[in-house]
């Protein structure tokens, strides 16, 4: 027992539980930094939240109430494109902390780290996307937001790899399908500051898909499973959605997230 040090699982919690934006993203800033500087101890000694904090807008929508973007090169488009991104990236913080609170005990340090690391990049994501949005004369919380992301973690809050078969093996990897062409058209509309935020969020969730994919494959292995059997089941049975194309193949090869994983169900 570490006597002088605050438990691991305390400071997550902390975290998820903290509702406003700019100290969520302070708040992960530092429970990442005393991880690592071996400040907090490898304790769990409080459950996971079933819900964490939310600031009091976004208004949150499902997704099928959720108002058109209009066009892309308009002022409204181009706000609700990057207020759309930034709810993504706010929301992941959350799955990524979560991940390291609920799943950390049984999976070892090595996991916590991976998936605390994961949440510094989407904070930081979040705080370049929110600064984005400012310069165009807007914020996060200006537009409504879909509901449906945090969804995924209450449908897999019981079992680790059925969180790492959904949440970083479809959810995020499907941003490594759809940022490439997000990216292009950014670029088209002469936003180079856009295009490389777009190109750090992809370089940063290539990694990301990696770590899901090497913990599943660990854990689908210690379970005697085939892990591209066991992923295909876990997503027919947790995934509301399907799989769609187009699929970034490269960037998913890149991630361990080869074809296939998704053979027979698209």
């Amino acid at each position: 027992m570490s006597e002088n040090l605050p438990s691991l699982s305390s400071a997550i919690r902390d975290a998820l539980l903290t509702g406003d934006p700019r100290a969520k993203v302070m708040a992960t800033r530092k429970l990442v930094r005393d991880w690592r500087l071996e400040r907090l101890a490898f304790e769990f000694d409080c459950e996971m939240p079933d819900e964490p904090a939310r600031p009091e807008t976004p208004e949150l929508l499902p997704p099928n109430q959720m108002p058109k973007r209009g066009k892309g090169g308009s002022e409204r488009g181009r706000i609700a494109l990057w207020h759309a991104l930034a709810h993504i990236e706010f929301v992941a913080i959350d799955l990524a902390l979560d991940m390291a609170g609920r799943f950390g005990e049984s999976m070892g340090k090595a996991f916590v780290s991976d998936f605390l690391s994961v949440a510094a990049d989407e904070a930081m994501h979040y705080a370049l996307l929110d600064r984005k949005l400012h310069t165009l004369g807007s914020h996060y919380g200006a537009l409504p937001a879909h509901a449906g992301l945090w969804q995924a973690a209450q449908e897999t809050r019981h079992d680790v790899a059925a969180r790492l078969a959904i949440v970083p093996m479809v959810l995020e990897a499907r941003g490594l399908d759809v940022t490439p062409a997000t990216l292009e058209r950014v670029r088209s509309q002469g936003d180079e500051n856009g295009a490389r935020i777009l190109e750090r969020i992809l370089d940063d969730e290539i990694r990301h898909v990696r770590f899901g994919t090497k913990h599943f494959d660990e854990v689908s292995r210690a379970r005697d499973e085939n892990p591209q059997e066991s992923w295909r089941n876990l997503v027919e049975r947790h995934f509301r959605g399907r799989l769609k194309p187009p699929f970034n193949d490269s960037a998913r090869e890149a991630a361990g997230l080869s074809r296939d994983y998704r053979a027979g169900i698209v």
